[in-house]
Protein backbone atom coordinates (compact mmCIF):
# COMPACT_ATOMS: atom_id res chain seq x y z
CA UNK A 1 0.00 0.00 0.00
CA UNK A 2 1.20 3.41 -0.85
CA UNK A 3 2.14 5.79 2.06
CA UNK A 4 -0.93 7.66 3.79
CA UNK A 5 -0.11 11.02 4.40
CA UNK A 6 -0.96 12.72 7.51
CA UNK A 7 -3.55 15.66 7.81
CA UNK A 8 -2.17 18.49 8.98
CA UNK A 9 -1.76 21.73 8.23
CA UNK A 10 -1.20 23.02 4.37
CA UNK A 11 2.59 23.64 3.12
CA UNK A 12 3.44 25.49 0.40
CA UNK A 13 3.23 28.46 -1.08
CA UNK A 14 -0.03 29.00 0.40
CA UNK A 15 1.45 28.98 4.23
CA UNK A 16 0.97 31.83 6.05
CA UNK A 17 -0.99 32.85 9.24
CA UNK A 18 -3.80 30.83 8.06
CA UNK A 19 -1.97 27.86 7.65
CA UNK A 20 -4.08 25.57 10.32
CA UNK A 21 -7.11 26.09 8.47
CA UNK A 22 -8.45 24.22 5.42
CA UNK A 23 -7.94 27.09 2.32
CA UNK A 24 -10.29 26.80 -0.75
CA UNK A 25 -8.34 25.98 -4.13
CA UNK A 26 -5.09 25.16 -2.32
CA UNK A 27 -3.07 23.07 -5.12
CA UNK A 28 -0.91 21.31 -3.29
CA UNK A 29 -3.47 19.56 -1.00
CA UNK A 30 -5.23 16.66 -2.91
CA UNK A 31 -8.63 16.31 -2.87
CA UNK A 32 -11.09 14.13 -0.54
CA UNK A 33 -12.32 12.22 -3.33
CA UNK A 34 -8.79 11.62 -4.93
CA UNK A 35 -7.43 10.22 -2.18
CA UNK A 36 -10.32 8.21 -1.34
CA UNK A 37 -10.01 6.85 -4.69
CA UNK A 38 -6.07 5.98 -4.42
CA UNK A 39 -6.56 4.49 -1.60
CA UNK A 40 -9.18 2.09 -2.96
CA UNK A 41 -7.49 1.30 -5.79
CA UNK A 42 -4.56 0.59 -3.32
CA UNK A 43 -6.92 -2.00 -1.33
CA UNK A 44 -8.06 -2.99 -4.99
CA UNK A 45 -4.41 -4.22 -6.14
CA UNK A 46 -3.90 -5.60 -3.00
CA UNK A 47 -6.81 -7.53 -3.43
CA UNK A 48 -5.66 -9.15 -6.95
CA UNK A 49 -1.72 -9.56 -5.42
CA UNK A 50 -3.88 -11.71 -2.61
CA UNK A 51 -6.00 -13.88 -5.33
CA UNK A 52 -2.65 -14.25 -7.50
CA UNK A 53 -0.77 -15.52 -4.67
CA UNK A 54 -3.18 -17.53 -3.58
CA UNK A 55 -3.38 -19.03 -7.12
CA UNK A 56 0.25 -19.80 -7.62
CA UNK A 57 0.25 -21.78 -5.01
CA UNK A 58 -2.40 -23.88 -5.76
CA UNK A 59 -0.59 -24.37 -8.76
CA UNK A 60 2.48 -25.13 -7.17
CA UNK A 61 4.85 -22.22 -7.99
CA UNK A 62 5.08 -21.00 -4.61
CA UNK A 63 6.11 -23.38 -1.48
CA UNK A 64 6.21 -20.41 1.01
CA UNK A 65 2.64 -20.49 3.18
CA UNK A 66 3.99 -17.37 4.64
CA UNK A 67 4.60 -14.93 1.94
CA UNK A 68 0.73 -16.45 1.02
CA UNK A 69 -0.59 -15.25 4.27
CA UNK A 70 0.66 -12.04 4.43
CA UNK A 71 -0.68 -11.40 1.54
CA UNK A 72 -4.06 -12.40 2.28
CA UNK A 73 -3.79 -10.39 5.58
CA UNK A 74 -2.84 -7.58 4.48
CA UNK A 75 -5.52 -6.96 1.70
CA UNK A 76 -7.85 -8.32 4.55
CA UNK A 77 -6.90 -5.50 6.89
CA UNK A 78 -6.83 -2.98 3.94
CA UNK A 79 -10.55 -3.93 3.02
CA UNK A 80 -11.91 -3.54 6.43
CA UNK A 81 -10.17 -0.41 6.86
CA UNK A 82 -11.77 0.74 3.20
CA UNK A 83 -15.07 -0.53 5.12
CA UNK A 84 -14.35 1.19 8.42
CA UNK A 85 -13.64 4.51 6.56
CA UNK A 86 -17.20 3.99 4.58
CA UNK A 87 -19.02 3.80 7.49
CA UNK A 88 -17.70 6.32 9.26
CA UNK A 89 -18.05 8.82 6.08
CA UNK A 90 -21.75 7.68 6.02
CA UNK A 91 -22.54 8.35 9.35
CA UNK A 92 -21.09 11.99 8.85
CA UNK A 93 -23.59 12.48 5.98
CA UNK A 94 -26.34 11.50 7.85
CA UNK A 95 -25.56 13.74 10.72
CA UNK A 96 -25.34 16.30 8.41
CA UNK A 97 -28.52 15.45 6.78
CA UNK A 98 -29.78 15.78 9.76
CA UNK A 99 -28.98 19.41 10.75
CA UNK A 100 -31.86 21.72 10.31
CA UNK A 101 -31.41 25.24 8.70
Amino acid sequence: MSQINPIGPVQGPNAGPNSGKIQPGAKDVPAFKETLKSFMSDVNSMQHKADKSIEKMAAGEINDVHQVMNAVEEAKVAFNMMMEIRSKVMDAYQEVMRIRL
